[in-house]
Formats: structure tokens, sequence, C-alpha cells
């Protein structure tokens, strides 16, 4: 009885979780019914999210070029070479070499992902960055794409392949995947060239349109998804993307100095590296709850989230592990160069 009591108490928070980014198809009553989604609630979701994005990319249209706009409507990512001008983009790199701050790695099969969080103070020291990071070819591009016009998550993210201290087996990341219900963006500014036996990112031209045959597949997932309790980060058997008519993924092997930003509801992977790599770049995300339709509604506004929106995350992991009801997903390795690795992460 009592827990029928709680579980009813419960649901306004579950139904409210309905209008949020809320993905998972797991400890929520309301998301991981079946008998729901068969109704069309996961269909609902996917396609209201997706007329307000496109709503507030109409609000910010006038912040990138009609080429981009084209390119994006076309492919779902805009690619840009040559960001910068030689001598910035060497200046750049020289920061980025010289850097030694605090940074987390994650372990995904035999793949290792470290970032090292641009925090206001990290980037004081390294001003050819922040001009980077603070100007329209860089910022109007993410917004355009996420439909926000919003601060980022950044950090400067290195990626081991086959070089995980903890795990091995196949880096899951390297399987097609959407990474949520909803258009959200991802930019990843490429510090070094990218060849194809390294692991390039992989993006499925087009597979960020909302098709019909798109729709029946995601409500096909979600029901098969209700049945496993799964995370909702959808994958591609080998058969979809014939079903779903579409093209081999776009492989990125391109030249450092390169800006690719893409709309990850699309899908996408990290290509499989034939030998161990390592790979250096800028890397954004951003991911506003996608029923908000305002497209300046940004928590960056509070003093202490501005510029922290990727170690907040982890100040909440720390103390949810010290009060034993968490677990870790990033640890600590120290302060070492992007690039540069460590024997073994603590915790």
């Amino acid at each position: 009885m009592l827990s029928k009591i709680k579980a009813w108490a419960s649901m306004p928070w579950y139904a409210m979780q309905v209008l949020t980014g809320q993905k998972a198809f797991k400890g929520n009553p309301i998301l991981t019914s079946e008998r729901l989604n068969r109704r069309g609630l996961h269909v609902w979701r996917v396609r209201t999210a997706h007329r307000l994005a496109a709503y507030r990319r109409r609000k910010l249209e006038h912040l990138v070029a009609a080429e981009d706009r084209e390119a994006f409507d076309r492919n779902g990512y805009i690619e840009r070479r040559d960001l910068l001008p030689p001598d910035r983009f060497r200046q750049v790199m020289k920061e980025v070499e010289s850097l030694r701050m605090p940074a987390r790695e994650m372990y995904e099969g035999n793949a290792v992902t470290r970032r090292t969080p641009l925090t206001p103070d990290v980037l004081a020291n390294m001003p050819a960055l922040r001009a980077l990071l603070d100007s329209a070819e860089w910022k109007n591009r993410i917004s355009y794409v996420g439909s926000f016009r919003n601060e980022p998550v950044l950090s400067i993210q290195t990626i081991f392949s086959d070089a995980s201290p903890r795990e091995k087996g196949k880096d899951p990341q390297t399987n097609l995947h959407m990474d949520t219900f909803h258009p959200t963006v991802k930019a990843w500014y490429f510090l070094h060239d990218i060849v194809e036996e390294e692991g390039p990112f992989t993006y499925v031209p087009g597979s960020h349109k909302l098709t019909r045959r798109r729709l029946a597949w995601q409500k096909r997932k979600s029901i098969l998804a209700s049945r496993k309790a799964d995370g909702g980060s959808f994958r591609l058997q080998a058969t979809d993307l014939k079903y779903l008519r579409l093209p081999q993924p776009t492989v990125f092997s391109v030249p450092a100095n390169t800006l690719v930003v893409g709309d990850t509801f699309g899908f996408h992977a990290r290509g499989p590296s034939s030998r161990p790599s390592v790979r250096i770049e800028i890397y954004a995300t951003q991911r506003p709850n996608p029923f908000i339709p305002f497209v300046n509604l940004d928590s960056a506004v509070l003093p202490f989230v501005r510029g922290r929106k990727q170690v907040i995350p982890w100040y909440f992991e720390d103390l949810l592990l010290k009060l034993g009801i968490g677990r870790r997903r990033w640890y600590p390795v120290g302060a070492p160069a992007p690039g540069e690795p460590v024997p073994q992460a603590e915790g």
C-alpha cells in the first residue's frame, strides 16, 4: 500500500518529465509505458520537439550565411575548413599544447575520452583560443544548429582509440546512433589532420530530417525500448539505413583547422580505428530543454554557471559518490597535457 501511495504521489513529477529532454526508457512509468508509446507518446515528443526547433532556427537564421543554412538543411551538419588564418591557428595550437590543467576521463570499451574543461580561469591564459570561442564564426553556427543562443559546454577533448586501461572490447561509440529524441548540437574543431584509419567522426547525411519513415522507425524503437528499459540513444541495425532510405555515412577525414557542427539527432558515430590513435579537438555541446520556445533562456546568466557547464556535473558526481548513492563515470587523471597518456585514472 505504501509503495502504491508513493507511486501515485510521484505521478506529477513523472508527467512533468514528458516536457523535458528526459530520454531514458526507465525510471518513469509514463515515458516507459509500452501502451502509451504504442498510442504515440514518443512520436508526439519527437514531432513537437522538432517543430519547436524549426521555429527557433527561423529566429536565428540571420546568424549564419545562406550557404551554411543550405548545407545544414541538406546534410544535418556544417563543415568549415581553414576556419582560422594560419598565424591564428598556430597561436591556438601553441596554447593548447602548453596547457596543463585538471582533466577527467571516461572509458567505453577500448576507448578513452578525456575532457579538459575550458573554464574562465583556463581561458584567461589562452587569449587566442578565447578569441576563437568568442567569435561569431564559432558561436553563430553552434547557436543555429542547436536552435538556442546559449552558452555551450566547452572542453578540449582527447580521444584515445584502443587505449582503455580499464575495459576491453568494442567502443560502443563506433555504432551509428542518435544522441536523443530531439534536435541537439555538437561541434568539433579538429586540431590535427584526421585520417580514415584513426577513428574519424562519421555522419549520415540527411538523417536529421524527420521523415515519415523516421517517425515510424522512432515509434517501433520506442516500443522495444519500453520493454527493455533502454537508455534512449537508439542505435541502427544493419538494415536500417536501407529502410530509412539514407546514404552511407560521410567520413570526416579532414585537415587540421576544420570545424564540424552537427545535429546529433542525426545518425553519427566515431569511426573504427585500425590502430591505436589520438585525436585532439575543441569540443562543444548544447542540450537545453527541447520544449522551450525561447532562444535565449540560458542558465549561464547565473554567475557560477557561466563558463563552468562542463565541471558542474562532475561536482555533483563527486558529491553523490561521497553520499554513497552514485557511481563514477568521469575519473580524475591529474593535469596532463591534451593527448598525453596517463598510466591509470584515480578512484
